[in-house]
């Protein structure tokens, strides 16, 4: 039995009431002797007798019939069994989530897992009453934000009907948790949730502890008892970071096997735009992951969509992942000259003419003076040639550029102490120039073996990604080494303890070119100015592709690869070069609009996504003219493509047994749970259990009842029986 107003039973305290008034009475009289009353001391012992009894029996009445009142405001309510023998049958507040992530369209000895899961949900209803409220939640898709509530079991049923797997699952003790609240917000006396799953470790395993209302009946309808053997594509990356058009771009993919066994000659293909780009043939043992690697050459130029596809299985939804490639079309460049300094080799090497093929780079020449008042946000690279000094301000602003993802190219100045160069070096995490090496008296031709050279180059690392192409590999392979150059003078770098990386070392010892990671974005620092009286540099073959691809390496931000993110969880997505003003907004792969918030930073934009986004696939970020972008003014520029994937722990399709979910769940609702068997065709168990839980009778009336009852007895006892008068 349990009381939907508990606390009206503090009112049972009222029921001492009449014992209290009749203590009260009991006082002892005091004693007065009086010769005319002696006849008194001669009543009879059986008539005194009798009235105590009259007296004790109206206290009795009096007392049950308080209690009875009160219980009766208290609601007391049969449910169970016991309320099945007296009859009756209560009202209740049904919840069903349905579990409609992807590792339910696994088929299994009776079909599909989610088609089984929907005729449970079926039966549910079915299995309602007249007049209960049934609530409907799916943990995917569209219609996993808030629960929907029906009032009649066709509505229900056709609601359940177009149920559909969708990516982006949520966890099922969140899940939980959700439509509990819905569910205990219903006046209706029973109230019960079903969670229909096929109970996969991954959506059950990140499960935390989240609290759920506690007058809720839990149950868990455990669906199938198989896992399915699964091979799935869990991660994609774009390994080069410089990618042009028509040049090798190398790529890798993570294939996961879960399967008890292995799989041998696993094909998976990179599509580009829908043309097959690359291929890999991997053997992956049972229970482990491989990486396939691929090279493939870009198509076209732009933001690319890319899909890397594998071999198809039980579970099809991880069989591809995709990802985004940028080639790009043109770079914005700054280039600030020192006074007295000269950018014409500069200015040559990154000319359209010598570009070719190659990205063309848009540039912008000014003065150092005029550097504190430009807007160096929109540009991808910066080069600083010669600056002869650099104040506080503008080591302040170009640290954060470059902190923000910029790239940072600078020559050093010979009409400078170097000390504003430090300064500027180590707010960008590098060390210091502790002097020079040689002098500017030498070769103003810089004819090789000059009596005026102090060092040449001496090692390369080969491995980074910005030499790519820059050395002739025939001439490495025969040991040849790399294209030697004199150096007359140049600037003494002396590297911190930070992330930095010497790419080039003259054969002084000191670092030629160094790399400095600072936050999103790198630096390069050269140890010679881009003038023959410096070094052979500029008068070499080696120095524009050289220039060529350390300006294209800093523009590229962190990687050639867009972002890859996880459909159904929150995002963050930064844009550099954003229009003042614009409206950005995500067009899906079938068309469909999201307007993300939008906050400006220093230089970019940012977006971010809630669980709005529920299917895996490319995106386009999309920027129009001005305020929120409607769905007709799509059509505007794409600035970039995002790529959603599925989360890679929903490849894994290990399940728990019936017991091990269960604990598993009442351990993150803090509630028990009971399981329900999913595994009956008729689904009998289910509905038995749902009208064992949904029976109960109300009983306050019976307890009105019982309360006139003792009323009425007491005004009888006290009319009709008049024992001292009795013999």
């Amino acid at each position: 039995m349990t009381f939907l107003n508990p606390l009206v039973l503090l009112g049972l305290a009222a029921a001492g009431i009449p014992l209290i008034i009749h203590l009260f009475n009991f006082r002892r009289p005091r004693r007065i002797d009086f010769s005319s009353l002696a006849f008194v001391r001669e009543l009879e012992q059986t008539t005194m007798r009798r009235v105590r009894i009259k007296q004790w029996l109206l206290l009795l009445m009096r007392t049950l019939a308080l209690a009875a009142l009160v219980l009766a405001f208290a609601r007391p309510t049969l449910t169970g069994n016991l309320a099945q023998i007296v009859g009756g049958n209560a009202k209740a507040a049904v919840g069903i989530l349905v579990d409609n992530s992807r590792s339910m369209e696994v088929r299994d000895s009776q079909g599909s897992v989610l088609t089984q899961a929907l005729d449970a949900a079926n039966a549910i209803i079915e299995n309602t009453g007249d007049g209960d409220e049934i609530m409907v939640l799916t943990t995917a898709g569209p219609t996993s934000a808030q629960p929907v509530s029906f009032r009649s079991r066709d509505g229900a049923r056709e609601y359940v009907a177009d149920i559909r797997a969708a990516d982006g699952a949520r966890s099922i003790g969140d899940a939980t948790k959700n439509l509990a609240e819905s569910v205990t917000g219903s006046a209706l006396l029973n109230k019960e949730i079903y969670l229909v799953t096929d109970a996969q470790i991954s959506t059950l395993g990140d499960s935390l502890r989240v609290e759920a209302p506690e007058a809720v009946q839990y149950r868990l309808v455990k669906l199938n008892d198989r896992p399915a053997d699964n091979v799935g594509i869990t991660n994609v990356e774009v390994i080069s970071r410089i990618v042009e058009l028509g040049q090798p771009v190398r790529l890798s993919a993570d294939i996961a096997n879960y399967a008890e066994r292995d799989v041998r000659s696993y094909v998976a293909s990179v599509f580009l735009e829908n043309q097959r780009v690359a291929q890999a043939t991997v053997d992956i043992p049972a229970n482990s992951v491989v990486r396939a690697d691929f090279t493939a050459t870009a198509p076209a130029r732009g933001w690319l969509r890319g899909v890397v596809r594998g071999e198809s299985d039980d579970f099809e939804s991880d069989d591809e992942r995709h990802f985004t490639l940028h080639v790009p079309r043109e770079r914005s460049l700054l280039i600030v000259r020192g006074e007295g300094q000269s950018t014409e080799y500069v200015s040559l090497a990154l000319s359209p003419t010598l570009a070719r093929e190659g990205v063309f780079f848009s540039t912008r020449t000014i003065s150092e003076v005029d550097l504190p008042a430009e807007r160096i946000d929109g540009y991808d690279a910066i080069v600083l040639v010669g600056l002869n000094t650099i104040s506080s301000g503008e080591v302040a602003t170009l640290s954060q550029y470059v902190e923000q993802g910029g790239g940072l190219l600078i020559f050093p100045s010979s009409e400078t102490d170097f000390s504003d160069y430090d300064q500027l070096l180590g707010a960008l995490g590098g060390g210091r120039i502790v002097g020079t090496i040689g002098s500017l008296g030498g070769s103003a031709t810089g004819a090789a073996g000059s009596d005026a050279a102090v060092a040449s180059l001496a090692e390369v690392e080969l491995e980074h990604p910005l030499f790519d192409g820059v050395f002739d590999e025939e001439s490495l392979r025969r040991g040849r080494g790399v294209e030697q150059l004199a150096v007359y003078f140049a600037a003494a770098y002396q590297p911190s303890t930070g992330t930095e990386q010497t790419l080039i070392t003259l054969s002084s010892g000191n670092p030629f070119m160094q790399e400095l990671r600072h936050g999103a974005g790198a630096t390069l620092w050269m140890s010679v100015a881009p003038d023959p009286s410096w070094s052979e540099l500029p008068v070499r073959g080696l120095f524009v592709p050289l220039l060529y691809r350390a300006v294209f390496y800093l523009s590229a931000g962190e990687q050639a690869g867009g972002d890859q993110l996880i459909v159904g969880r929150p995002a963050e997505i930064r844009l550099s070069g954003v229009p003042r003003g614009a409206g950005l907004a995500l067009r899906g792969p079938d068309g469909e609009v999201f307007v993300p918030e939008q906050r400006n930073l220093f230089g970019a934009v940012l977006l971010q996504t809630d669980e709005q986004i529920t299917r895996a696939g490319v995106y386009d970020v999309v920027a129009t003219e001005a305020g929120t972008p409607s769905d007709d003014e799509l059509d505007g520029e794409t600035l970039r493509r995002v790529a959603f994937n599925l989360s890679p722990a929903e490849s894994d399709l290990s399940l728990y047994d019936t017991g091990e979910a269960t604990d598993r769940l009442s351990t993150s609702l803090g509630r028990p749970v009971d399981a329900i068997s999913g595994r009956d065709p008729d689904f009998g168990d289910l509905g038995r259990a749902i009208q064992e839980a949904r029976t109960g009778s109300e009983l306050w009336n019976v307890f009105l009842l019982v309360a006139l009852l003792f009323l009425a007895v007491e005004m009888l006892i006290e009319k009709h029986w008049r024992p001292e008068a009795s013999r």
